[in-house]
């Protein structure tokens, strides 16, 4: 190809990690070499709202940088106004040209994209819903398909499909809001019975512990459940586990690969979205300080993690490693782990031996692969 590629950036999102995701964003259009790719910005605001602008000229130095990127190309006062409803899925489905009934706006009769990179975390973007409107364009696009991003974003389904593996982990329940309204006497017994205090409390379909508490009585777990509801109609309650936290870094699609293991040291109780993204105090250990059998079963079980939701491109993969046994409990995947300069998932890459403009290429190959291997399936069929 003698062009630049041209590449989708979708960022922002309809969904409680909105921030996080702009914060990505920026981190991954400063790696990009814009000598080799095209980058096209595809900004939805919080509402819902759909932007595009042309090609980025550059890099963006600032996150306040990244809504205007999205808008439109005409300028001043007209701003606002192109950047309304009307904009809304229409210039991502005209950059496919392919699978849509629409044409390419692209000069050279090319797709005006040829590949899209879905930098969206959380509710709309990393649950399978996006990545379904991929598939409809037939557009080759970065990382988990529906399945697996859908799985890996639901907790609940996420830990069913693990027990199914057998692979360890802590005790949990789950309940959906109507059913905590119906009968919160049984559920909060059943937690006090099965699980015991302290325990954690959990949006079931969220990611960045948005919504998430530690509670140490009823009247906090109460509180907690009330909190997390705000997010998700689905709730999670698991077991506390006085443990190190392990992370583990994959890439790749029908043979995966794991990075050398981290250890995240939280500057706060635990791993909220403060210490994430905010205060920059919490430590990241890479490698992780662990024996190298306990190395070899950490990376073993997250490329299991990782095939048993049948994921594809990259995910994160957590784990607790109890502090006074040494067990190895699995904790979740993460199917769109960040790209933030606070983020794991780069870093791990880095002390593994892929740098981060390396792994940004790597993961648009294993687009294209993906969406090829894909396109090898028939589709009709004819009886006669």
């Amino acid at each position: 190809m003698n062009r630049k590629l041209r590449v989708g950036l979708i960022y922002g999102g309809k969904s409680g990690e909105h921030q996080v995701s702009l914060q990505t964003a920026l981190a991954v259009i400063k790696a990009f070499d814009h000598s080799i790719y095209e980058i096209h910005p595809f900004y939805i605001t919080p509402d819902g709202e759909w932007r595009s602008g042309g090609a980025l000229p550059g890099p963006v130095e600032s996150v306040e940088q990244l809504a205007f990127a999205g808008l439109p190309k005409q300028a001043g006062a007209a701003e606002e106004e192109a950047s309304g409803p009307g904009t809304v899925l229409g210039p991502l489905f005209e950059a496919s040209g392919r699978g849509l009934p629409v044409s390419s706006s692209a000069a050279d009769g090319a797709p005006a994209l040829d590949v899209v990179f879905p930098l969206l975390h959380g509710t709309y973007g990393e649950d399978g819903t996006i990545q379904g409107l991929f598939e409809m364009a037939d557009i080759p696009y970065v990382g988990a398909g529906v399945l697996a991003s859908a799985v890996g974003m639901d907790k609940v389904m996420m830990k069913k499909i693990f027990a199914q593996e057998e692979l360890p982990q802590c005790v949990f329940r789950h309940f959906t809001r109507p059913q905590w309204e119906k009968d919160q006497a049984f559920f909060l017994m059943d937690v006090e019975v099965a699980i015991g205090y302290p325990c954690f409390i959990k949006p079931a379909n969220l990611g960045s512990s948005v919504g998430v508490s530690k509670a140490s009585n009823r009247d906090e777990l109460i509180e907690a459940v009330r909190l997390a509801f705000k997010y998700d109609r689905k709730v999670i309650v698991e077991e506390f586990i006085d443990a190190r936290e392990i992370e583990v870094a994959v890439l790749g699609n029908d043979e995966p690969q794991a990075s050398v293991p981290g250890e995240i040291v939280s500057s706060s109780a635990f791993y909220d979205y403060k210490a994430k993204y905010l205060d920059g105090q919490s430590a990241m250990i890479i490698p992780a300080d662990l024996p190298e059998e306990t190395k070899e079963q950490v990376r073993e079980m997250a490329i299991r993690a990782f095939q048993a939701i049948d994921a594809t491109g990259l995910s994160r993969v957590d784990f607790f490693l109890g502090r006074t046994d040494g067990k190895l409990y699995i904790n979740e995947i993460n199917t769109m782990p960040g790209f933030t300069p606070f983020s794991m998932y780069p870093l791990l890459w880095k002390e593994t031996g892929k740098p981060y403009a390396e792994l940004l290429s790597d993961l648009i190959k294993l687009a294209f692969q993906r969406h090829a291997d894909k396109r090898t399936i028939q589709y009709k069929f004819d009886a006669e």
